[in-house]
């Protein structure tokens, strides 16, 4: 029985964990006591030294200085700041009533939201609860297919999982050892590809199943023109006008003067000048009356130019190296509250209810953290990691095997656990294989992030799902504008509209696995160093003193292009990008 013990106690640890897990005891304590019951065994048998516990206070104190983690309270209040000012319903509204007259345009109201929320809140169950109270009401009042509804609010709330500033990527950068704004980088084409597709399918649905989402009635569309027209005519010619200044922009001031700058910077910079352009055209039309904007364009620019402005604030300066992911976040913070403040909707309790909830989170995740610490010091001290390397890289098919069966057991073990579970359990133990398999990991990490956002979503365990149904109606309601009886929403109707976005997400961790440039055509890489040319010129002594100095040069200078040419290739781009 030792014997078997001291041979298998890495899958006996793990498996014990994930026993442990399943019989509901909290994650963070089930990390601690496992990781400290398997270290008493370990010392028993031998295995471990008892001076290795010793090392728990200082990996514990490596948690509580990590600058990055401070990044999470602040995306977390900034986001609850903006969800419990109103942002979201004066969003819904506006942008529903933009999109009313197109049939779905409820459905790509909450998709177009949805991703807007996840780029200022970055917190799923914000999205989502507000979304399912604003929306859901509006789109059964109007005969929308309950599965889609359930289906679309849920999918677009879980955006804030893989769309920057999203929490999971500040903790995957953190466990994977990288940079959080080359994670926001890779993941922000996936997460935009995410929300197109959710509207493309909208649009399928729409033509084969057109009572599915039917268009806002006639007497819905409260933004009319007093003739009775949408006003979206003055809405287009502005956004002309704002495109064309932004192309004028382009060419003239890059181009032209500073051609070699970064595209990063030249779409964050023009982007930010044709916002600023909207909102004086549309603030001098208001304070000069001079009638060119309609109704619907200047609710339309009132209501998304500053959330808008603070998404390039926040993440255009962390792309550009301006200010870190947790500067940023500060940033964010000061700005929602400013938001908050300009909207007369700061109020104490609000400021009490957000800090109290980002006090919880912050808690939480630190508290995971500290207890896979603890478990992976344990873990590692009985070679843990080299049984899951062993286990991995036997794998047939090198790189694309090893992707293929990580990718399926992320998707089933989020059935079980959630991104937070999965990113502090299963990540640390995946990244050392796939960097030694040449997987570069900021491309790995944002693979992973998608595949995880599958976890909200997934039957009968996922948390978008419980976030929907304690908002949606579980009974019989008269509605308030029609006065009709309005059936409510079954738990089965919820269950079944997350299976298409289910399938979605996971046609797109397909198309990152094919297409790599889907995440890395994202980030910025300097040119590598060509380790042929380099020559290193020093100063010739004729003296003996000078020789010995030489041969002393000389075998520097041939260690030095040693070890250059002994970095590998991945792990040069790797450093590049830091």
């Amino acid at each position: 029985m030792t014997a078997f013990l001291i041979n298998n106690i890495a899958p006996l640890m793990f498996l014990t964990l994930v026993i442990v897990l399943l019989m509901g005891y909290p994650v963070a304590f089930a990390l601690g006591a496992v990781g400290l019951g398997f270290g008493v065994i370990g010392i028993e048998l031998g295995l471990l030294q008892p001076t290795l516990l010793q090392a728990l206070p200082e990996r514990i104190w490596g948690v509580m200085s990590n600058d990055t983690l401070l990044a999470v309270p602040f995306f977390t209040f900034m986001g609850l700041i903006l969800e419990r000012s109103g942002m979201a319903e004066d969003l819904l509204d506006t942008i529903g009533q933009l999109f009313g007259p197109v049939r779905g345009g409820l459905a790509y109201a909450v998709i177009f939201v949805g991703a807007l929320l996840a780029a200022t809140t970055g917190v799923v169950a914000a999205s989502v609860i507000s979304m399912g109270l604003i929306s859901l009401p509006i789109m059964m009042r109007y005969g929308y297919d309950r599965r889609l509804a359930s289906g679309v609010i849920a999918a677009s709330g879980t955006l804030a999982q893989i769309i920057p500033p999203s929490l999971v990527l500040i903790i995957m950068a953190d466990q994977l050892g990288r940079s959080v704004g080359d994670m926001y980088a890779g993941a922000f084409v996936p997460g935009i590809m995410l929300a197109a597709f959710y509207a493309g399918f909208v649009l399928i649905t729409t033509v084969l199943r057109p009572a599915w989402a039917p268009a806002l009635p006639l007497e819905a569309r409260t933004l009319r023109e007093a003739d009775g027209t949408s006003g979206n005519r003055s809405l287009l010619v502005l956004t002309a006008i704002t495109v064309a200044i932004a192309v004028a922009f382009w060419v003239i001031y890059y181009d032209q003067n500073n051609p070699t700058v970064t595209t990063d910077e030249r779409i964050i910079v023009t982007t930010s000048a044709a916002i600023g352009v909207a909102f004086v055209i549309a603030m001098a039309n208001k304070l000069l009356k001079l009638n060119l904007l309609s109704r619907m364009a200047e609710r339309v620019i009132f209501v998304l130019i500053p959330p808008l402005a603070l998404i390039f604030l926040v993440l255009g300066t962390i792309f550009l190296g301006v200010a870190t992911p947790t500067e940023g976040g500060a940033m964010g913070a000061t700005g929602a509250l400013l938001m908050a403040l300009a909207r007369r909707r700061l109020s104490f309790t609000l400021l009490k209810q957000a800090m109290n909830v980002t006090a919880k989170l912050s808690t939480f995740v630190v508290f995971i953290l500290i207890g896979a610490r603890v478990f992976s010091l344990t873990f590692y001290g009985v070679n843990g990691h080299v049984w899951v390397e062993h286990l991995l890289t036997s794998l047939p098919g090198g790189q694309l095997g090893f992707l293929i069966v990580v990718n399926i057991l992320i998707f089933l073990l989020a059935f079980f656990l959630d991104f937070f579970e999965l990113a502090f359990i299963v990540v640390p133990l995946l990244a050392p294989v796939a960097e030694k398999l040449g997987i570069d990991l900021i491309w790995f990490g944002v693979l992973l992030a998608v595949n995880m956002q599958t976890s909200f979503m997934h039957p009968p365990f996922g948390f978008a799902l419980f976030y929907l149904r304690s908002v949606a109606p579980n009974k019989a309601y008269l509605d308030r504008v029609t006065g009709r009886s309005i059936a409510p929403v079954t738990t089965g109707q919820i269950y079944w509209g997350a299976v298409p976005f289910v399938v979605i997400q996971v046609i797109m961790v397909g198309l990152i696995i094919a297409f790599p440039n889907i995440v890395s055509g994202g980030l910025q890489t300097k040119a590598k160093i060509d380790t042929q040319n380099i020559h290193i010129q020093v100063p010739v002594d004729n003296s003996t003193a000078g020789s010995a100095v030489r041969v002393e040069q000389d075998e520097a200078t041939k260690a030095l292009e040693d070890a250059m040419k002994g970095t590998s290739p991945d792990a040069g781009a790797t450093d590049s990008k830091k």
